[in-house]
């Protein structure tokens, strides 16, 4: 079983709404949610002509090798009426793989860790909140370390718990 970090944003509709439905699909598809992180409202980045995001982020365990957990995001991003017109632009949901154990991968369709992901505060705060001690493998810094040290002044303001429920 590995380990994973997963970031959720979404600037479109129902946000809280799709953030939920992310996580009620991942689960649905066997893949664990070890520690969910709060809500956070944050500036949008690259296209700063669009509304503004909720992200989270969570701590998983999966089963499903990197290739196979990529489709599973893509696959629930569809379901929840995501459209890739263009980049960094508005979407319904967004789920990317931050990290992947120790693992780092290169290829056409994935890179992991996740392109960036160290420079964006929006990603690493709710990071933090669920695995301040992962270690980056590329950098070897912890996410805690490259939190601390992120240059990004992008706002980001802790909106929520994560509750399910509600």
């Amino acid at each position: 079983m590995a380990v994973t970090v997963l970031a959720f944003g979404s600037n479109l509709g129902d946000r809280k709404g799709y953030l939920k439905n992310a996580v009620q699909a991942l689960q649905h598809r066997g893949i664990t949610l070890v520690r969910l992180a709060s809500i956070y409202e944050t500036a949008p980045k690259g296209l700063e002509t669009q509304p503004w995001f909720l992200n989270s982020a969570a701590l998983c365990h999966t089963d499903c090798d990197p290739g196979r957990l990529l489709e599973v995001c893509l696959t629930i991003e569809r379901e929840n009426e995501r459209i890739r017109d263009h980049s960094n632009g508005p979407r319904t949901l967004d789920i990317d793989i931050v990290l992947y154990g120790d693992r780092v991968v290169n290829e056409p369709q994935l890179t992991i860790p996740h392109p960036r992901f160290a420079e964006r505060r929006f990603v690493l705060v709710p990071v933090a909140e669920v695995a301040p001690d992962f270690v980056d493998p590329i950098s070897g810094k912890t996410i805690a370390t490259l939190l601390a040290e992120c240059t990004d002044q992008g706002v980001v303001r802790r909106l929520s718990a994560f509750d399910e429920t509600s």
